[in-house]
């Protein structure tokens, strides 16, 4: 299972990708696995100021519908256009071409909470 350590994890199974006070987001290898193959995915907070936690998407498998929640407070910047016509990138390259959304950080004091690469390997009990 790939978990890159550079990268911070949250309890909801997202991760981010800070650069500055800009993040990447998306979902991890492990999330994916277990919704299995991706078929939608629902962004329409893009522009919007949102408070940490807050359900920014949705995305959707051949089962389920998961709700896709901030991990920092911030404003989307820009939703991965390219997962309208291919979610399954979600499923074969959940840190690369699979991300979600940029945002700008509004409160950088909590990136503290967020779990390291070792914190997200236990939580998943790898």
């Amino acid at each position: 299972m790939n978990i890159p350590s550079e990268l911070k994890y949250t309890k909801d199974h997202e991760w981010i990708k800070i650069e500055g006070n800009t993040a990447t987001v998306g979902i991890t290898e492990f999330a994916q696995g277990e919704l299995g193959d991706i078929v939608y995915v629902d962004v329409t907070t893009a522009g919007q100021e949102l408070n940490q936690h807050s359900v920014f998407g949705t995305v959707e498998a051949v089962k389920t519908v998961s709700d896709l929640f901030l991990p920092l407070s911030g404003k989307i910047t820009e939703f991965n256009k390219s997962l309208e016509t291919s979610p399954e990138k979600v499923n074969t390259d959940p840190y690369g071409e699979g991300w979600m959304i940029k945002l700008t950080i509004n409160n950088s004091s909590e990136v503290a909470g967020l779990l390291s690469a070792e914190q997200y390997k236990e939580l998943i009990g790898k």
